[in-house]
């Protein structure tokens, strides 16, 4: 059903580009670039009516773009909603030129190796060519530079640059913003101090996972911080992008005035041969690891904590890398946003069987207050047709319908679907492409803060 939403969206009307670097009112028709993500192939578990189903693929030899080409053929086999991915794919060590030189779409798919994402992504918008890409889009102050050419020559050439911010289609997430724009029930966002936040997000994943219902094998590269990223600039672009999207929905975000640097850090998790040979099906380490090797076991700088103000309010971005989770479980996300009136509180535990939830905890819970929720909650509704509030002792809980509950792999035709609307418009919200460089600022900003107090 959820393969079918995203076509049936677009079915309306023919979807065309007014600028993309080459002819006018062209249909979109993908370039996969170097696939070493299984988010690059997410991008196309979805049929989209209005896309050219040929799609052309551009990579290095290897077991990264065979891996996406299996998940592909997946998609395209499956009994119920199959997609019809025709892919002409071109291997060699050439792959990167061949493609600028033969632009045979107008949009670059980017997820993979971050090493070379950026540069890859500069050379693109020089090409003329549309660029949707998974986070992070930069993970060291140089290509947060370089991201910023790209941004300014992509305005030039009139194509759209965006990234891929799967977690803004989250339900809990999504109602936490909407909560928080309800005076009557939230109040106005606390400043908090460097202490006590007055927004918080914390996010638990695993390099051991399943994904479309198969265990996840990571290339052995994911782990080298120097092609991935730390996780300071990795998962925490999700939470600094919801941090400033949920604080200030709408609103540009000045990187060189808005944002001011408390604290940031960094550790590593560890992994033993046994654990990594279980992830990537690579019996030994490559040459590149051997910088984080600490004995026998690999040294992985995935977790870090930024501590900073944003427009004057105390936030805290933090993330945690485990092996695996326990059985039952999963990655899994807390996140608070303090209010005058009310918190607003998701947790992801056992008491919410690992599902995020969304909580009301009112400051004080008189009777007029209760009285004004449920008649703010009302807005809420509207936008959210099915939703319902629940007594707890606490305050209250919000319940959500299942249809609402599309899993994370569904959020990435989400994000797709906006991205082609944009498209389509010719152009992006004012506040995204300065909020986006706000964003990655923060992020390598802050790992060059945590590696000074190493």
């Amino acid at each position: 059903m959820k393969a079918r939403v995203l076509g049936c969206l677009l079915a309306a009307g023919s979807l065309t580009l007014p600028a993309i670097g080459q002819e006018k009112n062209k249909s979109v028709s993908l370039i996969v670039l170097e696939p070493g993500h299984f988010h690059a192939a997410l991008v196309q578990n979805t049929p989209y009516d209005n896309v050219n189903p040929v799609v052309h693929v551009y990579a290095s030899k290897g077991p990264d773009v065979e891996s996406y080409l299996d998940k592909i053929k997946k998609y395209n086999s499956r009994p119920e909603d199959p997609t019809q991915w025709d892919e002409k794919v071109y291997t060699g060590p050439d792959f990167f030129q061949k493609m600028l030189s033969e632009k045979a779409g107008n949009l670059v798919i980017l997820a993979g190796n971050n090493q070379k994402k950026t540069d890859y992504i500069k050379k693109s918008v020089d090409a003329g060519l549309n660029v949707l890409a998974d986070k992070p889009m930069a993970i060291d102050a140089a290509g947060f530079s370089l991201l910023q050419e790209a941004f300014a020559q992509a305005k030039k050439k009139n194509v759209l640059l965006y990234d891929i911010m799967t977690e803004r289609y989250e339900i809990s997430n999504a109602l936490q913003r909407e909560l928080a724009l309800l005076p009557e029930l939230f109040g106005t966002l606390q400043k908090g101090t460097p202490q006590d936040p007055a927004v918080t997000k914390e996010s638990v994943h695993h390099f051991f996972k399943y994904v479309s219902g198969e265990p996840l094998i990571r290339p052995s590269w994911f782990f080298d911080v120097n092609q991935q990223g730390e996780g300071i600039v990795d998962v925490t672009t999700h939470l600094v992008d919801l941090i400033q999207w949920s604080c200030f929905p709408n609103q540009v975000i000045d990187y060189q005035k808005d944002i001011k640097f408390l604290s940031a850090t960094h550790n590593a998790t560890t992994l033993t041969p046994e654990q990594f040979k279980l992830v990537t099906k690579s019996d030994t380490y490559p040459d590149y690891l051997k910088k984080d090797v600490k004995g026998k076991n690999l040294e992985v700088y995935a977790n870090g904590q930024i501590d900073y103000t944003l427009k004057g309010v105390h936030a805290r971005a933090s993330v945690i890398w485990n092996f695996q989770a326990p059985q039952g479980t999963g990655d899994t996300h807390y996140s608070i946003m303090k209010g005058s009136k009310a918190n607003l509180i998701i947790r992801q535990g056992k008491e919410q069987n690992f599902k995020p939830v969304l909580y009301i905890e009112p400051i004080n819970a008189t009777p007029a207050y209760e009285k004004a929720v449920a008649e703010a909650f009302k807005k809420a509704q509207a936008a959210y047709p099915g939703i319902e509030l629940k007594k707890n002792d606490k305050g209250w809980e919000v319940t959500v319908p299942k249809k609402y509950d599309t899993g994370h792999e569904s959020h990435f035709a989400q994000v797709a679907k906006k991205y082609m609307e944009f498209l389509k418009a010719g152009k992006l919200p004012a506040w995204e492409v300065p909020n986006m460089i706000a964003k990655y600022y923060t992020t390598t900003e802050a790992l060059k803060l945590a590696k000074t107090k190493k």
